[in-house]
């Protein structure tokens, strides 16, 4: 049991902006929040209790990064460095560059070295308040391989005081082995491990790239049946560098989230609105590529499809282990409001992963997961850029 007082709240879940208190007080009992409100109108059950003065400091639930490729082995720094220099995407496939590459490093690795390789990644997401990560696999395109990276992902949670949440990437990209044989790749590569890994409790949720240099939306259909058939939800990486019309698909398997949106229509957000599928934006991926597409924000708002942000963390189009700087991005390259971009790493990301029953907000019977931060106001933490204004994470609390 644990009191917090003098503290400005953003609950994210009354009516005002960020669903601001200020001179607020929370009280935390077993890893609940029990008790929320301004100080004047606290039960006085609650006086004989722990008590920690937060000196005004801002309290936030604990961020949430809702896309992420934390699992990888090696980095792309060599072909960055080659495309700054006027390297074409051709020449750099050619050096044996893109996402081969990746996966050539990938597969080198053991579980324990695939988690070796990620924590110093996690750690750095965790030093900025995050305490709960999605992890895709998508890097082996074997069966093993593909199990290999989920259970890495796995691992990380019993080392670290995270929740993960896994995502089956199978059908990422096409190794070659299968370069011309798409279908084939699918029936006995992508379903096999996908079937393996629901055996094992390995994946909680079934994702793919779906874009006319990756899978089309016949084969991430034939996908997301296998996983309607296994009881598991659906998101998926959508209209990134073309309309493919995936979102739409996505959205009418219920799909958690769909990802990227950078060529979205109007059709498709609409689909995603009637499902309460998540628009998750990835600015990180947008400034990496230099893409001068812009998502659809004013159209996501108009029909209030819910946003979420995340980091994308990925050695190839978005390098970057920065929520807070995540944040900054979406308001100055996307155009978010402050607000939308704290609620899109709260409770718009924890809907996106299907969690939202019970973290991403502060509301009576949620987990105690907080960020308090050495902040007067929650615009604070999309105003800086390369400032960790966190003062303390709470994450786990029993007593």
């Amino acid at each position: 049991m644990h009191v917090y007082n003098n503290a400005t709240l953003a609950t994210l879940s009354l009516g005002n902006p960020y669903g601001l208190i200020p001179n607020g007080v929370i009280v935390t009992q077993h890893g609940k929040i029990v008790w929320f409100g301004a100080q004047s109108n606290m039960p006085e059950e609650y006086n004989d209790w722990p008590q920690e003065n937060l000196e005004g400091r801002l309290v936030t639930p604990a961020l949430i990064d809702c896309h992420t490729h934390l699992v990888h082995g090696g980095n792309r720094a060599a072909e960055f460095e080659m495309r700054l220099n006027g390297a074409s995407y051709e020449e750099i496939a050619k050096s044996g560059g893109g996402i081969v590459s990746t996966v050539r490093e990938t597969v080198k690795l053991s579980v324990e070295d695939l988690i070796k390789s990620a924590l110093p990644r996690l750690d750095a997401l965790l030093a900025e308040g995050v305490a709960t990560v999605e992890i895709k696999s998508g890097y082996g395109l074997t069966i093993e391989d593909e199990l290999k990276m989920l259970r890495a992902a796995r691992g990380l949670e019993k080392l670290r005081s995270v929740r993960i949440k896994t995502s089956f990437l199978g059908a990422h990209a096409l190794p070659l082995a299968y370069k011309e044989k798409p279908d084939a790749y699918i029936e006995e590569i992508c379903i096999p491990a996908m079937k393996q890994g629901a055996a094992e409790n390995l994946i909680d949720a079934v994702d793919g790239f779906c874009e006319n240099i990756a899978f089309s939306t016949a084969q991430m259909a034939r996908i997301f049946d296998c996983a309607k058939e296994l009881g598991l939800p659906v998101k998926l990486h959508a209209e990134q560098l073309s309309n493919q019309h995936g979102a739409a698909l996505a959205a009418s398997y219920g799909a958690l989230s769909a990802d990227h949106l950078e060529y979205l229509d109007e059709d498709g957000i609409k689909a995603m609105k009637q499902s309460g599928t998540v628009a998750t934006l990835l600015p990180g991926a947008y400034y990496f590529l230099r893409e001068t597409k812009l998502p659809p924000v004013d159209l996501l708002r108009k029909y209030g499809v819910n946003m979420a942000i995340a980091t994308d963390n990925n050695p190839g189009t978005s390098p970057m282990t920065s929520l807070l700087l995540t944040m900054n991005m979406a308001c100055t390259l996307f155009r978010l409001t402050p607000e939308e971009s704290l609620r899109g790493v709260t409770i718009n990301a924890a809907k996106a992963l299907g969690l939202s029953d019970n973290i991403g907000s502060l509301e009576v019977g949620k987990n105690a997961e907080l960020a308090i931060w050495d902040a007067a106001h929650p615009a604070e933490l999309s105003y800086r850029i390369g400032f960790n204004p966190l003062y303390k994470r709470i994450v786990g609390e029993t007593a």
